[in-house]
């Protein structure tokens, strides 16, 4: 008989509970099978998730109880506030308790984000899961525990009272990446929106690309869904999206105005070490993308590797990472990057943010080797300033190169950064963003989204001023 023997820790925290109007405790769900969900937000491997655990809520509505862990890894994913807006940005609709301290995680034995902790009826614990997986790992042992503890299970729905603020079409909704075309247009990533904007330099939505619905349907702007999409390549007259949560590349062509598929099925695919070198591959949670010579290089994030589409024949493959999620120069099969989300260039040269080491790479397109000339490892991050030796970001997602000096999106430290690569230092250019996404220089000034406050801002390149651009969907008089 599938039967704990070891009573559930309890679960509640000085820093509250997220997502519901009050506390909870194991004994609150007497008769209740609890499956608990440890996670921090940044965690591409805790965001695959989601979907199978709504899956696993919806398919045991009755007799199921998820209670998000949010035990957290950068300093930044603390704070009540950026944990919620993980929580709408997602679309997590069980509560969540606030584990800053990890005192739940240290009284569960967790060593890894995402874990999976299974409960049975009486409080007791039957076992925990590290990794992805979770639905076919978790439907066994809940049938199980359906049978053997059927008399003693509490059907009546527990009401969390999980309120969502509701999302406005006519505002941006956590806006990621951007790009410009030759007109000086602006491409933008209305990622909690599924859609792509193009805007004018004075905000006006000039199109909108997708229905807005979340989904993987190809078609005309307004029958085409994405899901999630974040990092956007312009090549001739075709725009790629990096569809990051429907593990796609897809293609917008800007003439016929029709969205297709160029690469990914929707399922997550994984290539380590020597796996699938030298055959097509589908990405993996694709976080940013860039057209160079005759290839599209994809920020590979759910895989820590750097993928590349030959766009004569659009087919994917392995380019740099092992796939370990580990801080390690070298050739390019041979290094391994941290959940990869931001992509610029000079020259030959490939910028990669690398958010999980907080770290900035380098790969020589020509000779073939990864370098790091910002960043130290998987938990070395912060707020510093000064030289390469000595500074410290926090979770970088973006970043855009000008002459030596790259501009980075320090994402959880809700500033822009400037790597002089020269001087090998680092230094400040401006704060108060929140979650600044990524960046693009056109005509003179930085333009950079802040992606959980919602806005869209241009920078002062000198001075670090900021200014918002006011996006207006109001239809254009012509």
């Amino acid at each position: 008989m599938l039967t704990g023997r070891v009573n559930a820790p309890e679960i509640n925290t000085d820093y509250g509970w997220l997502n519901t109007d009050r506390s909870w405790s194991i004994k609150d769900f007497a008769g209740k099978i609890v499956l608990l969900d440890f996670w921090t937000f940044g965690c591409i491997n805790c965001q695959h998730i989601v979907p199978d655990l709504k899956r696993l809520e919806e398919e045991y509505a009755d007799v199921l109880v998820v209670v998000g862990i949010h035990s957290a890894k950068f300093d930044a994913e603390k704070q009540n506030e950026t944990i919620l807006q993980a929580i709408r940005k997602f679309g997590v609709e069980h509560p969540v308790v606030n584990d800053a301290d990890y005192r739940i995680w240290n009284q569960y034995g967790v060593r890894a984000w995402p874990t999976t902790v299974l409960i049975d009826p009486n409080g007791k614990v039957i076992g925990q899961h590290a990794g992805e997986n979770v639905y076919a790992t978790v439907k066994p042992y809940l049938e199980q525990l359906l049978e053997e503890h059927k008399d003693q299970l509490n059907r009546e729905p527990i009401r969390f009272h999980v309120e969502h603020a509701p999302r406005q079409e006519a505002d941006l909704y956590f806006p990621s990446k951007l790009i410009n075309d030759a007109e000086g247009n602006i491409y933008l990533s209305d990622s909690g929106h599924n859609r792509i904007l193009k805007l004018n330099q004075q905000g006006q939505v000039l199109e909108t690309i997708g229905s807005g619905a979340q989904g993987f349907d190809n078609g005309n702007y307004a029958e085409a869904t994405f899901y999630e999409p974040h990092g956007l390549a312009l090549f001739r007259n075709i725009l790629y999206v990096a569809d990051a949560k429907n593990n796609a590349i897809r293609k917008v062509d800007l003439e016929a105005k029709q969205v297709s598929t160029a690469a990914g099925t929707g399922e997550l695919a994984y290539y380590f070490l020597d796996d699938k070198l030298d055959e097509p591959v589908n990405p993996n949670s694709p976080w940013d993308l860039l057209v160079l010579g005759e290839h599209l290089y994809i920020a590979n994030a759910g895989n820590h590797q750097i993928l590349r589409m030959d766009l004569a024949s659009e087919k994917v493959y392995r380019y740099a990472g092992s796939g370990r999620e580990a801080l390690t120069d070298g050739p390019l099969l041979q290094a391994a990057f941290n959940q990869p989300s931001g992509l610029a260039h000079k020259g030959p040269v490939l910028y990669i943010a690398d958010a999980e080491a907080s770290a900035i790479r380098t790969v020589n397109t020509e000779t073939g080797m990864v370098l790091t000339p910002l960043g130290r490892g998987l938990f070395d991050f912060g707020d510093v300033d000064g030289y390469t030796d000595d500074a410290l970001l926090q979770h970088c997602v973006g970043l855009e190169v000008i002459d030596s000096d790259v501009y980075i999106a320090d994402t959880y430290n809700g500033k822009v950064k400037v790597l002089d690569v020269q001087r090998r230092r680092v230094r400040t250019l401006t704060d108060g963003l929140h979650e600044p996404n990524d960046i693009i220089f056109l005509n003179g000034q930085l333009w950079v989204t802040s992606t959980n406050s919602h806005q869209l801002f241009t920078i002062d390149i000198h001075t670090g001023q900021k200014q918002e651009v006011q996006v207006s969907f109001d239809t254009i008089e012509v």
